[in-house]
């Protein structure tokens, strides 16, 4: 089996083989270019976005700078998405974010990692698993978000937290390693944040 069949079916593979490089430089010019337009220049910007992801949903808002190592090819927005400055897609597998999911600045999405056994690193192997990011969720500043992760609708995923354990539909989640801390409910309705009162459905 060769090292494409191998990435293929999510097994380790060495990364530097010429088969898989392809147009990554290509794809990775286009993000710089969207990475150097100005904030006002938004019809550019917007024009750009279709070109520099797999899929973008309308109303997507995606702040500078953007890196990616496949430049955002394998990245797929659902609509109403809005991501602050300085994330990273490790996109050398499929990352799927869904319908008005909220990102916070300086947030990692890898889907790569490198095998524990010292030999395999030595030999430049490395797996990729897809992350999937459900509807509605929000990520909070500085989240790491590692291979394979599947995070479900309307989840918040706590500041500074290294995701490491699939996360479930409407819970709030937050450590190193994130876990569930409590499930979304009547407190959020009535609080807003810690102690502050909601009064916006008086």
């Amino acid at each position: 089996m060769n090292n494409v069949e191998r990435k293929k079916q999510g097994l380790p593979y060495c990364y530097d083989d010429p088969a898989l490089l392809g147009d990554q430089h290509i794809y990775q010019n286009k993000m710089i270019e969207y990475n150097n337009t100005l904030p006002t220049e938004t019809r550019k910007r917007q024009k750009l976005l279709t070109e520099v992801f797999a899929e973008v949903g309308q109303g997507c808002t995606v702040e500078t700078p953007l890196n990616a190592n496949w430049g955002c090819k394998h990245v797929h927005l659902g609509k109403g998405i809005y991501i602050n400055s300085n994330v990273t897609f490790v996109d050398d597998e499929h990352i799927y974010i869904g319908d008005n999911c909220l990102i916070a600045p300086n947030v990692v999405f890898s889907t790569s990692g490198h095998p524990i056994l010292p030999i395999l690193r030595e030999h430049h192997y490395v797996y990729n698993l897809p992350i999937h990011i459900g509807k509605n969720v929000w990520i909070g500043s500085g989240v790491q978000i590692m291979p394979g992760i599947t995070i479900g609708d309307n989840s918040v995923v706590g500041a500074g937290s290294v995701v490491t354990s699939d996360i479930p539909d409407n819970v709030v989640a937050y450590g190193v390693p994130c876990k569930v801390i409590r499930e979304i409910g009547k407190k959020d309705k009535e609080y807003y944040y810690k102690n502050r009162k909601l009064d916006v459905w008086e």
